[in-house]
């Protein structure tokens, strides 16, 4: 296969970090190479060497045979080098068509904006990639899939000759994700080169030739995927055999119904949800995107309003009308953006571990207690295993993984009664997935009732002892993990029947 790009002992640091040291590799035209490892690898500074955003300490790039350095990114993209970042950058407040040829607008003498032909080349292209979007209309009113397709194809637009994608599919669904890759493999047809960056090793079976690993900022190697197997790929990425990622497969619970929620419904979002939970279970919600899972999280948490329902606890009604009424309850609601609105990501991870808590570390006076909220982040950090030099470490500076151990650590603070998990490992890699399910086990030993609603189907019947699915707001069917299997669970998250032979007489599978 004739060589598009060749990278020879790139290296980058930054103060007390060696981030990428000495990474050789070679990328062939129209082939879709992997890039995996988990956070704190090296995957990301890497590809941002390669897309212009920062400069190599050392080492070269060769493009097409002729060594290329970049100044910024739009000077990578020039050259023939294209990034789409896990982080979206579309503006909201702009169309589509000005969203993908952003300070490329076909203009007049004048430089005036030739709207007309900017709509027809928007047109054409989306029509390209059978993306049924109108033109002019603004990118606020896409979902957060079709941003990300439309993000990737802003990219293609440029046509590059190799395209990065960093973690493309962490808000798509099934089918859009079918869609993508669709569309890549098209375009490796016509000899477009991908390094695709993902955290799901399923994906990289699925569409990519070869696999290369990185750890802790180092080059561990490059496998056919034909060759190797997930376990392979995972010993590759920490350094040792993971043998069981979700841990010790559950017993049935047999702890005591302790907190249902009847007849919830929200205008537009949900309807007629009801569900018990009891004690050290562990329930599942699964769904496609729109089903309505997190926004009926968001309301039983109460961040968001709900028409009619009750909630119980312990057999008795309450009203939980604001967050701080539901951690008043030892109610804990992890956000699937832990970015955007789970973290303080401009604070030090000590105020972040103790956020929800506050009241514990407060003096009658009214002052907080410094050395209360020190003591309690060094615990914290200690036994969630988050790795940081010191509790005075902002967030924003943590690995994806370590920010998400955060986000667990700092609800525990509250001793919740239930907590609802919302995506619990997206955009976390084989290690961190693991230290967090081997959490959310040790709380349900102890009793804690543990909701947790994910998109990643393995995830749910690994770690679950009942999976509820949802279709359009509605409840379609549960399943006792007797019966757990992803052709059933699809079928019920796409809205079709499915009655399997037995069921159990405490878990009945039909309509909620």
């Amino acid at each position: 296969m004739e060589e598009v790009l060749r990278v020879e002992n790139i290296s980058k640091s930054f103060p007390g970090v060696l981030a990428v040291d000495r990474v050789s590799f070679s990328l062939g035209k129209g082939e879709i190479l992997a890039l995996i490892g988990e956070n704190g690898a090296g995957k990301s500074t890497l590809s941002q060497m390669l897309g212009g955003v920062f400069k190599p300490d050392q080492g070269q790039i060769v493009l097409e045979g002729r060594p290329v350095a970049f100044i910024s990114p739009n000077d990578a993209i020039q050259q023939g080098i294209s990034m789409v970042f896990q982080e979206l950058s579309l503006v909201g407040s702009l169309s589509v068509a000005e969203n993908i040829f952003a300070n490329r607008h076909p203009s007049g003498r004048i430089g005036n904006i030739r709207w007309n032909e900017l709509y027809r080349q928007t047109r054409e292209l989306l029509q390209r990639f059978n993306l049924e979007l109108e033109p002019r209309k603004l990118v606020k009113y896409l979902s957060m899939g079709q941003q990300q397709i439309l993000e990737i194809i802003k990219a293609i637009s440029t046509n590059p000759k190799v395209l990065i994608l960093d973690e493309p599919t962490s808000s798509l669904t099934e089918t859009e994700t079918a869609y993508l890759f669709e569309n890549i493999r098209k375009l490796r047809q016509q000899e477009m080169s991908f390094i695709y960056i993902t955290h799901k090793l399923s994906e990289v079976f699925q569409i990519a030739d070869k696999v290369m690993v990185m750890r802790d900022g180092q080059y561990i190697g490059t496998r056919n995927v034909t060759e190797v197997t997930e376990s392979d790929l995972v010993a590759m990425m920490v350094g040792r055999q993971i043998s069981n990622l979700y841990g010790a497969g559950t017993a049935p619970t047999q702890g005591e119904t302790y907190f249902s929620v009847e007849g919830f419904s929200a205008k537009g979002k949900f309807q007629e949800i009801s569900f018990d939970l009891r004690r050290g279970e562990i329930l599942g919600f699964a769904g496609l995107v729109g089903a309505g899972r997190t926004e009926m999280g968001r309301a039983i948490f109460g961040i968001d309003p709900h028409d009619s329902g009750q909630i119980k606890m312990n057999q008795k009604e309450v009203r939980l009308t604001s967050p701080e009424e539901a951690i008043q309850n030892q109610i804990a609601y992890l956000t699937e953006d832990r970015k955007g609105e789970g973290l303080f990501l401009n604070m030090p991870i000590r105020e972040n571990l103790v956020a929800p808590a506050l009241r514990q570390f407060t003096h009658r006076g009214g002052f907080l207690s410094g050395r209360g909220i020190e003591s309690f982040a060094k615990e914290s950090i200690q036994v969630f295993s988050i790795a940081t030099p010191s509790t005075s470490q902002k967030m924003l500076n943590l690995s994806g993984g370590n920010q998400q151990k955060c986000l667990v650590a700092m609800w525990m603070g509250i001793h919740p009664q239930v907590i609802i998990f919302d995506e619990p490992t997206r955009g976390v890699d084989v290690g961190a997935r693991a230290e967090i399910y081997q959490k959310l086990r040790e709380f349900a030993s102890a009793g804690t009732g543990v909701i947790m609603i994910s998109s990643d189907l393995p995830e749910l019947i690994g770690m679950c002892d009942r999976i509820i699915v949802m279709h359009r707001g509605k409840i379609m069917g549960q399943l006792p993990r007797r019966d757990f299997s992803e052709e059933r669970i699809m079928a019920y998250a796409a809205g079709i029947e499915y009655k399997p032979a037995s069921v159990s007489p405490n878990h009945e599978v039909g309509h909620g």
